[in-house]
């Protein structure tokens, strides 16, 4: 089976485009969509896939950084899958795909050189071995350090949408909702501090299309109140 795994998380990444990628590359996939912050650690379609993934299926991601933007956790999910026998294909960067980590691991020289000479012999298959080690090491370094380059990205943003809130509150600007705002009701309570958190005309990243998805509210709510949250400011 081959899946394509899409996950909004910032405001230069979209659903709609992800897709169009995935399908572009694998037709066939069956995409699974997830929307979540990138803070968010609670990846529900994610884990649903996990569970129903079995040997030979296929995942399809545009990116390493909708796997996983953690180093630490991308690395260790990648070898769990490999080990599998599932097949990971990242579109952007395919250097680290599992068929060419696989062709790396082939590519190990794996005979031993046997001359006759105990000594020869010794010395040629010990630096095999090292040859060996630093090849699968290459690898490795190789898959780890796209993961990290995922997870620097998004602290990186998260520091520079810290730096712009401080800046806009020296500046005078409101951040969030006032006092004396029209709706008071409880789910205008639940809903605006939402809106404010996940919107990218407020603190957030994204759209109004995924917020309304995200927060699960109906579109005519999400935008009035998104309007007086706007007039507050």
């Amino acid at each position: 089976m081959v899946y394509g795994y899409c996950r909004i998380s910032t405001r230069k990444q979209s659903i709609e485009r992800q897709i169009r990628n995935i399908k572009s590359a694998f037709p066939s996939a069956v995409i699974v969509q997830e929307a979540y912050t990138g803070t968010s650690v609670n990846r529900p379609e994610w884990n649903k896939l996990y569970k129903k993934l079995k040997k030979n299926d296929t995942v399809i991601f545009d990116s390493v950084s909708r796997m996983s933007r953690n180093a630490e956790e991308g690395f260790r999910l990648y070898q769990e899958l490999y080990n599998k026998s599932i097949k990971l294909v990242f579109l952007k960067e395919q250097h680290i795909d599992t068929e060419s980590y696989q062709q790396a691991m082939d590519g190990i020289i794996t005979q031993s050189f046997d001359s006759g000479d105990s000594a020869t012999d010794e010395l040629v298959n010990s630096i095999m071995s090292a040859i060996n080690k630093f090849m699968m090491n290459k690898v490795e370094q190789d898959i780890y350090k796209a993961f990290a380059q995922s997870e620097k990205e998004v602290l990186d943003l998260r520091q520079r949408t810290k730096e712009g809130i401080e800046t806009a509150r020296l500046n005078g600007k409101q951040i969030g909702a006032v006092k004396g705002t029209v709706h008071t009701t409880k789910k205008c309570l639940k809903v605006k501090p939402l809106i404010i958190k996940y919107s990218r005309d407020f603190q957030g990243t994204l759209s109004d299309k995924e917020c309304i998805k995200l927060i699960g509210v109906a579109s005519n709510t999400y935008y009035k109140y998104k309007r007086e949250l706007k007039s507050a400011i």
